[in-house]
Order: structure tokens, then sequence, then C-alpha cells
């Protein structure tokens, strides 16, 4: 990680991605769950490939080897997938030779809405720190981006989008508006509970899928790996 000069802005949600096309980086968010499952398979050895749709998802599968459906749409996991989008479950399975099909409300959205920019890096509490060291000084301009979900931008996508650009601006960066330094300056040393607020952990509760909030929660920085999505697949930077 070495000092570098550029600039850094957090924003929002999957049509968001069309304002950074233009010469920026982007590191996309969306804690519960899409960046966290798709860094777990991938750090476990598992091909990812991310999708908008099921139809686009189904068609994806069929052109892989013994491919594993992984997704949920509006918290349902649509029917003939394997496993809904949990880290959780994914990390327990053995078969890490099938590529997985993610698919997801907004997160897999964001991530296909983002391709075509300068770069485009998947992030989640595990791997924050790594993408900041590996994305410091490779690109002048870096955007951050959460996922949302249902119009709102969520505290955990909050807290790990400030995280990273704080990791950011103390190589030099500079936050890109007043939103991003308000951002940096509410979530800066905050707990991973600080998150428990939020909706999207409501649902978790609600739904009888707390063993999600509770791997996300005990796996904080412990990835030292970057991803990237690349030609359709998420895959280790290098």
């Amino acid at each position: 990680m070495t000092d570098a000069t550029g600039s850094v802005a957090i924003d929002c949600f999957p049509e968001s991605a069309g304002r950074y096309r233009d010469g920026h980086a982007v590191v996309v968010v969306d804690v519960i769950r899409a960046t966290t499952t798709a860094v777990t398979g991938v750090a476990l050895g598992r091909r990812c490939f991310p999708e908008r749709t099921i139809t686009d998802a189904v068609t994806r599968a069929s052109r892989l080897e013994q491919p594993l459906l992984v997704g949920e749409l509006g918290g349902q996991m649509p029917y003939g997938f394997d496993l809904t989008n949990s880290p959780a479950a994914l990390a327990r399975r053995a078969d890490v030779h099938r590529p997985m099909v993610l698919l997801s409300t907004s997160g897999t959205e964001l991530m296909k809405n983002a391709e075509g920019c300068e770069a485009v890096y998947i992030a989640c509490f595990r791997n924050y720190r790594a993408t900041v060291s590996h994305a410091a000084g490779r690109h002048s301009q870096i955007a951050v981006l959460g996922a949302g979900t249902r119009g709102e931008f969520r505290e955990e996508d909050q807290m790990c989008c400030a995280w990273i650009a704080e990791g950011l601006l103390k190589l030099g960066y500079v936050a890109a508006n007043r939103r991003t330094e308000e951002l940096v300056e509410r979530w800066s040393g905050a707990p991973p509970e600080a998150c428990l607020v939020s909706r999207s952990v409501t649902y978790l509760q609600q739904s009888g899928q707390l063993e999600d909030l509770d791997f996300i929660l005990a796996r904080v920085d412990d990835v030292t790996a970057s991803f990237r999505l690349a030609d359709g697949e998420v895959t280790l930077a290098e």
C-alpha cells in the first residue's frame, strides 16, 4: 500500500453506476448479502458469475458444467435455484468445483451496471482493507457504491463504503463531495455491530436467517485478497 493522489466518492443504488463510467474505478458493496456471498465463494476457490435477471442466470448456467444457482429476488429464492443468497450456507458446501451463478435484488444488478467502468471491484466487510490496498494508486478516481435496498442506503453498506473511502483518504485521496466526507465521519471507528439497526438485519431476523448475520459480523477484514469483476466473472484481482 503506497501513498497516492486522486478522488473518492461514495454513492448508492444500481443506477448510480452510470455516473462513473468515464475514468472511474468502481467498488461494489452489498454486505447483506451479494458481495459477501461472492467474496466468500471465490475466496474458497469457486468460480462466480453474477447476473441481472433469472433469465440471464439460467442462460449462464446452461453454459457451465454442474452450475450452482445461488440467489434471491425480493427476498425469495427463485424456483429451481440451489440455495438462497447465503454466504454461510455457501461456505459449508464442499462442492467448490461447481461454478456459482449469483443473482440478487440489487447487488448483482449494480455489478452488471458497473461493467464498462475502468475497473469493477467487489467488496464487503471481509475484504474492505484488501480492496483499499489493491485499488489505491492504480486509479485516480474511485467510486464506492452501495447496492441499496428498497430505496434505502442501508447502514451496513454505508459503513463498508465509508471504511473503504476512509482508507483511501488516509493514503492521499480527497473526498469528491461533502456527502462522502459526512459518511466517512459518521462511520469512522464504528464497530460492525453498529449496522444492527439496519432493516436488512431486521429482514434476516424475521426470515430466520440469522446465521448469515453471525457469519458477516464474525468475519471482518479476514480475507487478504481483493476481487474484480471482468468479462462477467468475479475473480481474484491481480
